[in-house]
């Protein structure tokens, strides 16, 4: 992926394992090439709450909600570079949201990507109930765990 660099990069900085950076980013932005990935630098599909209207794009989305997949617009954050976006994603993981700061504390304290795609789950990151399966199946099919340090 042409963002490893800028992964390996971020996680020397943050800690965030990079194998778990590059399986979001492929599996969230379909490799780059979704819409949301190629157009406004967003690769993990990070929502926001802005009104700045230069800072989001709605865009419709599919979320899993009470049993079911039902599609809804939302505000998604808009980035300048690709470096930005992973800089937003660590720092979603380092800091938590605004009602929690611990609330990525699994992914942060996972000693390896199969913890850390679980913790992702558990933390609330994703409403999908298969995201940890399909997170640890990106990094083993193409081996991200390389990149780990």
């Amino acid at each position: 992926m042409k963002i490893s660099s800028a992964v390996q990069t971020d996680q020397a900085n943050t800690k965030v394992l990079a194998s778990l950076t590059l399986a979001q980013a492929a599996l969230e932005s379909d490799w780059g090439r979704s819409q949301l990935a190629a157009k406004w630098n967003n690769y993990f599909g990070v929502k926001t709450s802005t009104d700045d209207e230069d800072k989001f794009v709605l865009l419709p989305t599919k979320e899993y909600l009470d049993g079911k997949w039902v599609t809804i617009k939302d505000k998604f954050a808009v980035y300048k570079t690709p470096l930005e976006s992973i800089e937003a994603h660590s720092k979603l993981f380092l800091e938590g949201t605004t009602w929690n700061k611990d609330q990525y504390v699994d992914v942060i304290n996972a000693k390896n990507y199969k913890d850390a795609a679980i913790g992702l789950v558990k933390d609330g990151y994703a409403t999908d109930p298969q995201y940890a399966e399909k997170i640890i199946s990106v990094i083993e099919k193409y081996h991200f765990n390389i990149y780990d340090k």
